[in-house]
């Protein structure tokens, strides 16, 4: 699969968030159903954090790319559902993950952490069944509890808006994740300041409620086969 269109859509995402962001955003690249071709065009792109949804597809692109491309210099993100069994497989292999969302799997991943393993609150922000993360009412308990945790560094919150087209129901999901952020540093004094939310259909909302990383794929990189 060609990917020669990326540095234009790249740049043209950029343009998009300099318009609407007065903060600095970071670009993930979502990866996840390309190959390590992908990640290789996202480098060369100037995208050196690489998103991936599940574990074992990000162990294959790592191991794919092979010993002559480990100076690329790449940041590895964990932005999918992470299930306590596969716990062991992060620390060492991921710069950040973005989906802690129980005790539970915060206590796994700082047993298993030998050094300092950044992650995010993932908060189930609008309350849908379908979704994983925390439900928004449990956040502040859970992002306390990881920040006392040896091995963890608690860094921000992610939420993922509901798959619609309506503005008004993204921009409140986002304002809601931005809201307690706030909320933690006034009553709690716990200061997070990476919120990771806004993915390519939604991402221009996201960075107006004050997203400082935002999950792209489709929009980088085409349509998945």
């Amino acid at each position: 699969m060609s990917f020669e269109a990326l540095p234009e859509r790249l740049a043209q995402v950029r343009a998009d968030i300099a318009r609407r962001a007065a903060q600095p955003v970071t670009i993930v690249a979502v990866t996840k159903g390309f190959g390590a071709d992908a990640v290789r065009a996202s480098v060369a792109a100037g995208l050196l954090d690489v998103g991936e949804n599940r574990v074992q597809e990000a162990l294959e692109k790592q191991k794919g790319l092979g010993s002559g491309d480990s100076g690329l210099g790449i940041r590895w993100h964990l932005i999918g559902h992470l299930q306590r069994n596969k716990a062991k497989l992060v620390p060492g292999r991921f710069e950040l993950v973005h989906s802690v969302d129980s005790i539970e799997l915060a206590r796994d991943l700082d047993r298993k952490a030998s050094t300092p393993l950044r992650v995010l609150v993932q908060v189930n922000v609008a309350g849908e069944e379908q979704k994983n993360g925390c439900a928004l009412a449990e956040a502040p308990t859970l992002a306390l509890q990881i920040a006392a945790l040896g091995n963890l560094r608690l860094e921000g919150l992610m939420t993922m808006a509901p798959f619609t087209d309506d503005v008004d129901v993204q921009r409140r999901t986002f304002r809601g994740l931005r809201v307690l952020r706030d909320t933690l540093k006034e009553e709690n004094g716990l200061w997070l300041p990476t919120l990771s939310m806004g993915m390519s259909g939604d991402y221009a909302t996201a960075v107006e409620e004050g997203a400082t990383a935002i999950r792209l794929g489709t929009v980088l990189f085409g349509a998945r086969t």
